[in-house]
């Protein structure tokens, strides 16, 4: 036997235990949860720049480990989940809110978005993250609540006075297994307006909660809606 040998030996005896460990903690956040923490603000005011979010993988399905082949399927996406998903264009992990189902025709004209020929519906709402969550230097926002249907509303950011190429879309039809992505933060997200509807074998997992935030305290443990 080599002294190689005796030394790799020795050193897999060793480590054997913490190797394990990290491959088990890895394939724990490749398959049953994980956290992410969101770089941009395309979600505002629902989650911020700096939120650390939790991901609940096991939301729709179970995946392979390290892959995106789902073994067992057991729930789709609904209109209004906010979910993390590997970006098509070889980009970075984006989260978004699904908007528009496998077979829906979106619409959005003056960023009011219209599903099958309905408009979401819209009202006003609490002002006061605005100043919270914005540079008061900068032209300030507005948040208003949309909701449709079936799903509990959610506030999203209007910016008026920002110039925003995308604030009339379609109509387009969402093929099949695919869904529609908008992020809350209406005219600064790059989102399926412009890569397309996400095929849902990209859709990692459902986003349920804030863990901490790096820049607001009271945005621990808040749950997404």
């Amino acid at each position: 036997m080599t002294q190689f040998t005796t030394k790799l030996k020795a050193w897999t005896k060793n480590w054997s235990g913490t190797i394990v460990f990290v491959f088990l903690l890895f394939a724990f956040r490749s398959v049953v949860a994980d956290w992410y923490q969101v770089p941009t603000g395309s979600m505002k005011p629902t989650i911020i720049e700096g939120d650390r979010i939790f991901v609940n993988k096991l939301a729709y399905d179970i995946k392979v480990p390290f892959t995106l082949i789902s073994l067992v399927k057991w729930d789709h996406p609904h209109r209004g989940d906010v979910v993390v998903f590997d970006s098509p264009t070889g980009g970075p992990r984006l989260v978004k809110r699904v908007a528009g189902l496998p077979g829906d025709i979106v619409m959005i004209r003056n960023n009011e978005l219209f599903i099958n020929g309905k408009p979401a519906h819209y009202e006003t709402t609490d002002q006061s993250g605005v100043a919270k969550y914005w540079d008061s230097s900068k032209t300030a926002p507005v948040l208003i609540s949309e909701s449709f249907e079936e799903q509990p509303p959610h506030t999203i950011t209007i910016q008026p006075f920002r110039h925003f190429i995308a604030r009339n879309y379609g109509p387009i039809e969402v093929p099949a297994k695919h869904y529609f992505m908008l992020g809350d933060n209406r005219d600064n997200s790059a989102d399926s307006r412009f890569i397309g509807p996400i095929n849902e074998k990209y859709i990692l997992g459902k986003a349920n909660a804030v863990v901490l935030s790096l820049s607001h305290l009271d945005r621990y443990f808040l749950r997404l809606n």
